[in-house]
């Protein structure tokens, strides 16, 4: 990731709405949620919807898919994880203890499967 690509994913996360309806997409992975249930569930008119998902689109942190005549919206995790990784690829200058408070706050908040058994 370059500088020009985090910078569109973190000016398309600056606005409230957008930053909203990411977080609920993240929610509901991996099946993502209808555009027409992410206006409702946020209480926003679906053509302000409409313009705010573009925006994500565009700045590759959702994704889409035709099903029937719906059109089913998803958290791109992939970009995601790039641009938080972009922010934090030089962060302990060679001291690893320093990075360890960060990436423990970055596990995941389901434990895995191995950690079940």
């Amino acid at each position: 990731m370059d500088n020009a690509r985090a910078i569109e994913a973190f000016a398309a996360l600056s606005q409230a709405t957008r930053l909203e309806t990411f977080r609920l997409l993240v929610r509901h992975e991996p099946e993502g949620l209808p555009a027409g249930e992410v206006a409702r569930l946020l209480d926003v008119p679906h053509n302000t919807l409409s313009t705010h998902l573009g925006v994500l689109s565009r700045a590759g942190l959702v994704v889409s898919r035709r099903q029937s005549r719906s059109v089913i919206y998803r958290a791109n995790l992939e970009c995601m994880r790039e641009t938080v990784s972009f922010l934090v690829r030089d962060c302990c200058a060679g001291h690893p203890g320093l990075c360890e408070p960060l990436l423990q706050e970055l596990q995941p908040c389901c434990p895995s499967q191995e950690e079940n058994q």
